[in-house]
């Protein structure tokens, strides 16, 4: 039995996102077909949105929903479970079996095709890799950015980092991914935490979620102002008499050339057979290569890492976030700064691109 969804299509050809209506089919193999209660709205569609691209495409990959109908190779899920969807597979050391990215038949007469999975729809049809079962009262709305904001964010911490107790953190960009970030250097006991953004607003709400200091790059240098904050043991020295300074781990969310270069430069120097540099992390997205200073990586024995979703375990990791949200330790009230219709979405685009959105925007159905 077809279900009719109404799904928002990126066109090949530059223009504005159009909704349609569609067809779902009934799941086979490992499908699962979800009603949507919410999605999330994350920045890295921006870079889809302007990026040419071979075909039409649908958006999103984070969301809550209900099983509506499983295949019959799902045995994770079942018809009425309530469930969370990430783009990330759920465990693959389990399973060597390469989950399908989702693609749906569009009034253009193409298949468009998602990132492994699409949320901007009413319904959606996904490989159960990408699907969470989750508790029968787990909320609908707030939790529907768990599946890649708090994921990616949190995740980059406690996966990729492994941010132990003590340790001096930097997290550049504090919007819905660094947010997560935030709280999950505070979970893990880091010290200090320093939220570098440019936008105010932001820095108060990094604050709320558990910054130590706050720096607007917009009108001091941040790497001078972290240097200042995270001095080395009195008298230590590096390379050639360098002072000793800067934080064990810094997080670029905003991924840029500027905020690379500011997070690597922000990242201790290492003291030879002492202690090693510190490390920078990659956490967004990059549109653009990086210039990387490799003499300093070397001379002051630094490291540049890069996570993909926080090098999460979706089926460990999202019970662990709701968990923290459920104990007052992840305010997801608070990171959810606006909300949209489903028809609204062109213009909550606009405003993701124009900065307007503090935390993260979701669509709700």
């Amino acid at each position: 039995m077809t279900v009719e969804a109404r799904v928002v299509v990126l066109p090949k050809e530059p223009g504005p996102l159009r909704i349609e209506e569609i067809g779902l089919p009934d799941p086979t193999g490992h499908e699962v077909l979800i009603k949507e209660f919410a999605s999330g709205i994350c920045h890295s569609q921006l870079h889809q949105i302007h990026n040419p691209r071979p075909t039409d495409l649908v958006l999103g990959h984070e969301a809550t929903g209900e099983v509506v109908a499983v295949g019959d190779g799902v045995t994770n899920v079942t018809p009425g479970d309530r469930v969370l969807l990430t783009f990330q597979p759920r465990d693959l050391r389990t399973s060597d079996r390469m989950p399908v990215m989702a693609t749906a038949l569009v009034g253009s007469g193409q298949r468009a095709k998602s990132s492994n999975i699409f949320t901007w729809s009413t319904h959606t049809i996904a490989d159960d890799q990408y699907v969470i079962p989750v508790a029968p009262d787990t909320p609908t709305d707030v939790t529907a950015i768990v599946g890649c904001a708090v994921l990616t964010g949190a995740g980059a911490v406690l996966r990729a980092a492994q941010v132990q107790p003590g340790q001096s953190v930097a997290i550049f960009g504090v919007g819905g991914v660094g947010l997560n970030a935030v709280a999950a250097a505070r979970m893990a006991g880091a010290d200090p935490i320093i939220a570098v953004d440019l936008d105010p607003e932001k820095l108060d709400l990094a604050a709320r979620f558990g910054a130590t200091a706050v720096v607007n790059a917009a009108e001091v240098d941040p790497v001078e102002v972290i240097r200042e904050l995270t001095p080395g043991p009195a008298g230590a020295f590096g390379f050639r008499g360098t002072p000793i300074a800067g934080v064990d781990l810094a997080f670029d969310v905003v991924a840029q050339p500027a905020t690379f270069d500011q997070a690597f430069r922000s990242a201790r120097n290492g003291r030879n057979a002492v202690h090693a540099g510190g490390t920078t992390v990659v956490v967004g997205v990059p549109q653009e290569p990086f210039e990387l200073d490799a003499v300093s990586m070397l001379m002051q024995e630094k490291k540049v890492q890069g996570t993909l979703g926080g090098t999460t375990v979706p089926e460990e990791d999202i019970p662990r976030f709701l968990d923290w949200y459920q104990a007052g330790d992840l305010d997801l009230d608070a990171l959810v700064t606006s909300r949209v219709a489903l028809d609204e979405i062109n213009e909550a685009v606009k405003a993701l691109e124009d900065g307007k959105v503090l935390g993260r925007s979701i669509i709700e159905f």
